[in-house]
């Protein structure tokens, strides 16, 4: 059983483990943003093993595999007593067509439709309310093109922020969620929303690669709101495991063969992977623990969504809670940043 520290997320009231488990990576293949085939069975085992280690919430999404990643999140909480249970944390605002699930899902917020998924996923859940929900993106109207690099253009039809937050405070106040909070919105987005109803979590991606949103967890950190980012190892790209010829034997489903953080960002994203094995080899852990250990020694950043396909993946990454970096490891990484050019942003806590 490891002892993983758990921190207040904001002011909901609820006390996270710094690593949570993030469900998008077991939620099968037949729809655009896959990984790939998985084992339901294998799945739902990496999901208990994260919670027999310690994690203590869940992070999923009603579009991950179209409500399969809920569904499998419900199946391996059901059973367990109430005081073992995770808090379960779900997005809204992704919409699928059912007739063409291969279509890139909409990025709509309309009140009906909110009202709509928040049952939706409670049954696939089988809770009787939501943790955590999320607005997964502002709302465009329009579908979300991820695997470009780009989120899309913005219909006429696009529901305003002020409208659909409204709506997230009522289903709070209504008790059918205990937190809101708004994931990839950008601080003037978020400024406009804490008008209306605090925003009590943000979930924004970060991570040594990716280090855009570093003012939206300022922001946070200002607002006393809780920030748990996601990819933090940058879709597994920092785990250590990945090369040129893994990336190139992926499966043509897989989202990532698109993006280019695996395709023209490929080369200098591995580099910077390459620069802390000896960081964690001096620390005797993975190299996928030492990447998040750099992320939650982000200030304001409360804690880190890691996904797993299997138990054996979550061995890799539960033990970053306890590595502590030291000003030379985050100097070390920080110049590993600037020599590889991964990414963008500042290079260190």
């Amino acid at each position: 059983m490891t002892t993983l520290t758990a921190v207040p997320l904001g002011t909901t009231g609820m006390d996270i483990t710094r690593l949570g488990f993030g469900s998008w990576a077991v939620s099968g293949s037949g729809w655009t943003f896959s990984w790939g085939a998985t084992d339901d069975t294998e799945s739902v085992a990496a999901i208990r093993h994260a919670l027999d280690a310690g994690v203590n919430w869940i992070d999923t999404a009603a579009v991950y595999g179209l409500g399969h990643s809920e569904e499998l999140v419900g199946k391996a909480i059901s059973g367990l007593p109430q005081a073992d249970r995770p808090y379960i944390f779900t997005k809204v605002g992704l919409v699928w067509d059912p007739e063409n699930p291969s279509a890139a899902p909409r990025r709509i917020m309309k009140p009906a439709s909110v009202r709509r998924e928040v049952e939706d996923s409670l049954r696939r859940l089988g809770v009787d309310h939501i943790d955590l929900y999320q607005v997964h993106y502002p709302d465009t109207g329009e579908s979300l093109e991820y695997a470009g690099g780009g989120f899309g253009a913005v219909s006429p039809n696009a529901t305003p922020l002020e409208e659909y937050w409204q709506v997230m405070a009522d289903l709070k106040a209504e008790g059918k969620v205990r937190a809101i909070g708004l994931s990839n919105h950008t601080p003037d987005l978020l400024e406009a929303a804490e008008r209306i109803a605090h925003v009590d979590v943000i979930q924004p991606p970060f991570s040594a690669i990716n280090r855009s949103s570093a003012a939206e967890i300022a922001w946070a950190h200002a607002h006393e709101t809780g920030v748990i980012v996601y990819s933090p190892l940058q879709s597994g790209l920092l785990t250590g495991a990945f090369s040129a010829e893994r990336v190139a034997g992926l499966p043509a489903e897989d989202w990532r063969t698109a993006h280019h953080d695996f395709t023209t960002g490929l080369t200098a994203n591995l580099q910077l992977a390459d620069a802390l094995r000896p960081i964690a080899a001096r620390h005797g852990v993975t190299v996928a623990e030492v990447a998040i250990a750099w992320v939650l020694a982000w200030p304001g950043i409360t804690g880190a969504i890691v996904g797993a396909r299997k138990s054996d993946q979550v061995d890799g990454w539960i033990g970053a809670d306890s590595v502590a970096l030291t000003p030379s490891d985050l100097a070390e990484i920080a110049a590993a940043i600037t020599a590889s050019g991964a990414g963008a942003g500042p290079t260190r806590p």
